[in-house]
């Protein structure tokens, strides 16, 4: 390993803003551990008296359950709460459960199915959750991109089906970002296409929700078309010179700062050449990230820097304080404190690196595999590695002294995959992992659940009262035709401070049929046509906009003589409407970059018990048939043109309560498919039709498929995989009778 300076001047993180973590230090005792890398962001705890061994056969260990956990459980209201997967064949399930934080006893679990997506089941319960100590509000993100905000006693208090609503893209690399609170925001990296002007090709995108409501606030797309489809970076906030922001890594290989109550960029630092899955961890005005990927100036594979994050604009080839070069960090994020930085590289060798100078000081081996996050608390590094292992370090100026190792195994003797970092809280250590959840400490100690106060982040530059930006909230809306939205203006300065809102002129764009008063109440047409605009303010020559979606009661049918309809949503650049044979169809051909099977989503997910249906055709190229489908709450029907047969299905990765059915059909010949689903209290009845379009439409269902664990709701699409092009026309969605 190597490290250079590139003629920039190495400097300590000076103190010119509240330390979060030194700040943190100095306040009242530290008692619960809310996200995933505490309340600070940083993975330092101030808990004291915490044990130095413990054991899976008693030594103190308070508690245990049994639980199939992949991440790091949020402490807080005196509850431990975490997410993970359940259940077999058709019962699969993402579960996220909350127990007694001082005995254990479960208090509530919800289970979700889980749909429209080819993450496997041992990746699913990726995402961390987090709580909120101020409502006592859980938010976690499932594999396939539903969120949801749950109460204290496990009810959904809002949600959101963010494949299906926003484009967020779902793939078998399953790597799930983790939901952040700042203020009253609730901060969410999305990944994947959406609708109207920002469709096309997939991009990394940050959005705000009210963590109250679950409206939008904010969305902000910082940056340039993905590297990688999926990425784990959680971002940060921070103050920085005055200014509130959060600072993240992007699967376009950036880092960016943002600023936090509007997602106005501020900087950017190009990293690496693919995205990037270590979240960081800023120390006054310095910020530390890390990669595995390939760097973008060289060859070589890694890198730790030091960033300095007081600039505005591209600041890679001037915020760069040092770098350590070779040092593949893909997964952990860093931990600094007391002037060491902590990085656990992917070969999981825990590297302790000077934080101003950047010069590395020592290693030690935890295993074999870095994924999961080291944590500091009483004096101690708390560690665990993918394989199992448990390791609890006390550092030194020359190495660490290792107080304790556990080995974690599931009852078949296989080692327990740990991908999740300790929680320190209430006195104890709470940890998930693939066999159960733990609760390590002193068990004659006495146990109170005292909340801690927030961190201090720093002064932040007084308002200017000059606007720069405004907000229209809601910032995205899905609207039913006649439904009145009442939105509001908001407006901040151009360090994002909020600013007073003058009179604004409400104007609207794309939505016809619509009445727009001038305090910004928007009613749709009754009578309206499933359609897609924005609703405008304008200040002078600063104006934001609200985009929204209005969909009417069905039936509803496109034949493409519009082109694509501007409401759909998903399905990348490589989807376009054109003319076939003298009419308008709508086209998915091959994909430029990446995998060639999309979905794309026609209405709303709150959609129940409907028919889809669409005239399909397939092209052929040599021996490469397509697949070509139709999705119906959750529920997909493909015609597989290579294996000449029709699959239903829930869950691709799993094929839950899937079946197959042989079923020849022909390139260049056009079919109709329809799809219907039937929900009850107790199954899901899914049938399906098949025959050429210039037929009559057989009495018969082609296939007919139960499920028992009924998926009740969910937006009609097409799917298809298309290394050739395939065609759809004439789509249809209709109220079952």
């Amino acid at each position: 390993m190597t490290k250079t300076a590139h003629g920039v001047a190495l400097r300590p993180g000076a103190l010119t803003v509240l330390v979060p973590c030194l700040v943190f230090l100095a306040a009242a005792a530290a008692q619960d551990w809310p996200s995933w890398r505490g309340r600070a962001q940083t993975g330092v705890s101030d808990q004291t008296g915490l044990v130095s061994s413990w054991s899976v056969d008693g030594e103190n260990l308070i508690w245990f359950q049994e639980y199939i956990g992949r991440s790091t459980p949020a402490v807080f209201d005196g509850r431990v709460c975490a997410n993970g997967r359940t259940g077999d064949g058709v019962e699969k399930k993402e579960i996220v459960t909350c127990w007694n934080a001082e005995n254990g006893s479960k208090l509530w679990e919800h289970t979700f199915s889980v749909l429209n997506t080819t993450v496997p089941f041992n990746r699913v319960g990726w995402g961390s959750v987090t709580g909120d100590p101020e409502t006592g509000h859980l938010y976690a993100l499932n594999v396939d991109g539903h969120l949801h905000c749950l109460d204290r006693d496990g009810d959904i208090v809002w949600s959101w089906r963010l494949a299906e609503d926003l484009g967020r893209a779902s793939g078998y690399g399953g790597r799930t970002s983790t939901p952040i609170i700042d203020e009253d925001r609730l901060i969410l990296s999305v990944i994947g296409s959406a609708w109207g002007s920002l469709g096309g090709p997939p991009r990394h995108r940050y959005v705000a929700f009210d963590k109250l409501t679950g409206r939008v606030r904010w969305a902000s797309t910082p940056g340039g078309q993905p590297a990688d489809m999926n990425t784990q970076s959680v971002p940060i906030v921070a103050v920085v010179d005055g200014r509130r922001l959060i600072i993240d890594g992007n699967a376009d290989g950036h880092i960016y700062a943002l600023q936090a109550r509007t997602g106005v960029k501020v900087w950017e630092f190009h990293l690496s050449q693919r995205g990037i899955n270590v979240s960081p961890v800023i120390d006054g005005t310095t910020v530390y990230v890390a990669h595995s990927e390939e760097n973008i100036d060289r060859g070589t594979m890694g890198r730790v820097v030091a960033i300095d994050a007081t600039g505005s604009g591209d600041i890679t080839s001037t915020g760069e304080l040092w770098r350590i070069d070779d040092l593949a960090v893909g997964f952990p994020s860093p931990l600094i404190h007391d002037g060491t930085l902590y990085v656990i590289d992917n070969s999981a060798n825990l590297v302790a690196i000077d934080a101003g100078s950047g010069g590395i000081q020592w290693e030690y081996s935890i295993g074999n595999v870095g994924k999961a996050s080291p944590v500091w608390a009483d004096g101690k590094l708390y560690l665990t590695e993918t394989n199992g292992n448990v390791h609890i370090l006390r550092p030194g100026p020359d190495g660490p002294t290792a107080l304790d190792h556990d080995e974690l195994a599931v009852a078949d003797g296989r080692y327990a995959e740990i991908y999740g970092s300790f929680a320190p809280a209430y006195g104890r250590l709470y940890v998930t992992a693939e066999s159960g959840v733990y609760c390590i400490g002193d068990p004659n100690a006495p146990f109170t659940a005292t909340p801690a106060p927030s961190p201090a982040l720093g002064a932040e530059t007084a308002p200017t009262g000059t606007v720069a930006s405004l907000q229209v909230v809601p910032a995205e809306v899905i609207a039913a035709a006649g439904e009145t939205i009442n939105f509001r203006l908001l407006a901040f300065d151009e360090n994002g401070q909020p600013a007073s809102v003058p009179n604004a002129i409400w104007t609207l764009d794309g939505l016809t049929g619509s009445r727009l008063r001038v305090n910004g109440e928007f009613q749709s047409s009754p009578q309206s046509s499933n359609q897609a605009g924005q609703v405008v303010a304008r200040v002078g020559e600063v104006s934001a906009a609200a985009r929204v979606r209005v969909f009417s009661p069905l039936p509803w049918s496109e034949n493409f003589e519009n082109g694509r309809p501007p409401h759909w949503i998903g399905g990348g650049g490589s989807l376009a409407a054109v003319e076939l044979d003298g009419d308008q169809v709508f086209r998915k051909g091959a994909s430029r970059t990446g995998i060639h099977r999309h979905a794309i989503y026609v209405g709303p997910s709150y959609l129940s018990n409907y028919t889809v249906q669409a005239d399909v055709m397939s092209t052929q190229r040599g021996r490469r048939r397509p697949d070509i489908g139709l999705i119906n709450s959750g529920y997909t029907m493909d015609m597989q043109g290579n294996h000449q047969r029709i699959e239903v299905r829930s869950w691709a990765a799993e094929l839950r309560m899937a079946q197959r059915f042989p079923f020849a059909w022909e390139p260049n010949v056009w079919y109709t498919i329809k799809l219907r689903v039937d929900t009850d209290a107790e199954r899901a009845l899914i049938r399906g039709k098949v025959w050429p379009r210039d037929e009559a439409e057989p009495d018969d269902w082609t296939v007919t498929v139960e499920d028992p664990e009924p998926v009740r709701e969910g937006s009609p699409g097409l799917i298809g995989y298309s290394p050739i092009d395939i065609y759809y026309d004439n789509v249809r969605v209709m109220e079952n009778p």
